[in-house]
């Protein structure tokens, strides 16, 4: 079956996301032997900015022209940016394409012309300058999604990736006093449906199974070190299980995620952001994957910033945006056999 092209973002130009696509291009474009198939990209982007890199660029008109020219040079769906773009300093003028190339990339999504959204990363400080309401990629793109149909509890849900570790995250960018309050049951019990529905649809694991994290230390022995996890977090797991979905009651978090651990749970369901961040940053600080649960489109991205420190210089490191093109193409695929 040929696969519909994956549509990538350029994300903020004047970051690492265009070296990343160009280095990433040659090694997806070669073929992966016994490795599953991944699907073309197309870019939505600034065509020149890729182009300057050294990078083979063919300008297309239409997702479906991306099969065909995919294998020789990386196809582009030229937009280009409306100021000039300097490796290192963002522009906030430029900030207005950035997001109209995300939202372009989503609608050829659910036009059906395209199979999933990769993103390069974006920087909020030229976002919001420029007017931009949205935390981020996750929360505009589930904005954008909101009226397209959707069997399931919709999310959106953020789950990091590393190795065989699914990590999904209950509160993401909240500081640790206020966990207390934002770590409720209908909190987690919405993200381990989330979760639960998406090992099936994305991943084709039929009967998934999940891990829920503690929020005390030694999941708050018994009410000594908390009582969250009497009153919030085994309540919420019994109650899952009512529901049919396999979740363990919480569960120590210093002892959830050695190989051992990680080979009993399809996902586990964490609670804060370093709970999911620290595993997977140490398991492959370069090659892990944000992905985006819950939505009715396939959205990945490289789990890391837009790295201006070091754009132009061309020292980024591809790994964590070709695991993106991959997963998303993996996600995209199992929902095309559904």
């Amino acid at each position: 079956m040929t696969m519909r092209p994956l549509i990538v973002t350029m994300g903020d130009p004047a970051g690492v996301g265009p070296e990343i696509i160009a280095k990433a291009w040659p090694v997806l474009a070669t073929p992966p032997g016994p490795l599953a198939p991944v699907a073309p990209f197309a870019v939505i982007g600034d065509g020149d900015v890729l182009a300057a890199l050294g990078a083979p660029v063919q300008q297309i008109f239409s997702p479906s022209e991306a099969a065909a020219v995919f294998g020789r040079a990386i196809p582009v769906l030229h937009h280009p940016a409306p100021a000039p773009v300097t490796p290192g300093q963002p522009d906030p003028r430029n900030a207005v394409a950035v997001a109209d190339w995300i939202e372009r990339a989503v609608d050829l999504v659910i036009s059906g012309e395209g199979s999933g959204v990769v993103t390069a990363p974006i920087a909020k400080a030229p976002m919001y300058a420029s007017g931009f309401r949205f935390p981020g990629h996750t929360e505009f793109i589930a904005e954008l999604t909101a009226d397209m149909p959707f069997s399931g509890t919709r999310g959106p849900v953020m789950m990091l990736t590393a190795r065989d570790l699914r990590a999904c995250l209950v509160t993401i960018h909240v500081a640790i006093d206020q966990l207390p309050e934002l770590v409720t049951a209908d909190r987690v019990m919405r993200v381990a449906r989330v979760v639960h529905e998406s090992m099936k649809r994305d991943f084709g694991i039929k009967a998934p199974r999940l891990a829920m994290a503690a929020l005390n230390p030694h999941a708050g022995e018994n009410g000594a070190i908390g009582l969250q996890e009497i009153e919030v977090l085994r309540p919420a797991a019994a109650s899952l299980r009512a529901e049919g979905i396999n979740v363990t009651d919480p569960l120590p978090a210093d002892t959830l995620f050695h190989d051992e651990a990680r080979a009993r749970y399809d996902a586990t369901v964490c609670l804060y952001h370093d709970q999911a961040l620290i595993p997977v940053k140490t398991l492959d600080f370069w090659g892990g994957v944000n992905a985006t649960l819950g939505l009715p489109i396939v959205r990945t991205s490289p789990d890391h910033g837009t790295g201006f420190d070091i754009a132009g210089k061309g020292i980024a490191r591809a790994d964590s945006f070709i695991a993106a093109v991959r997963l998303a193409s993996e996600m995209a695929a199992a929902r095309a056999t559904r």
